[in-house]
């Protein structure tokens, strides 16, 4: 599914996965969110409910540009640097197909909508 997410007011394409749990972030769309920073890898925010996990994808180690779902605390991270290792814990829901890792690292507000 294409989406179309908003980055600080600057809008970028990018694209969501083909599995259940990114077709359950889907049916929360559109949605806006404010961004905090984690391990200097990650920014994440929690979206208004937990995501149902059933269906999740293999575990895959995630890439700059990566949205994904963590889902032990229930936040939606964006990836600004490739991480460690794959984890069943994170779950890819799709890329944003922006490669300024350095807007990504310091993005303060995404909104999250369907692309028209």
């Amino acid at each position: 599914m294409n989406i179309q997410v908003t980055i600080d007011g600057q809008p970028v394409d990018a694209t969501l996965n083909a599995n259940a749990v990114a077709d359950d972030f889907a049916s929360l769309l559109p949605l806006s969110l404010d961004l905090e920073d984690f391990h200097q890898t990650e920014r994440i925010a929690y979206p208004p409910r937990k995501l149902d996990i059933s269906g999740a994808p293999a575990p895959a180690a995630p890439k700059a540009g990566d949205l994904a779902y963590y889902a032990p605390w229930g936040n939606l991270a964006l990836f600004y640097r490739d991480g460690d290792s794959a984890s069943a814990d994170l779950i890819i829901l799709g890329h944003v197909d922006d490669r300024d890792t350095e807007r990504l690292a310091n993005a303060e507000r995404i909104t999250i909508e369907a692309a028209s």
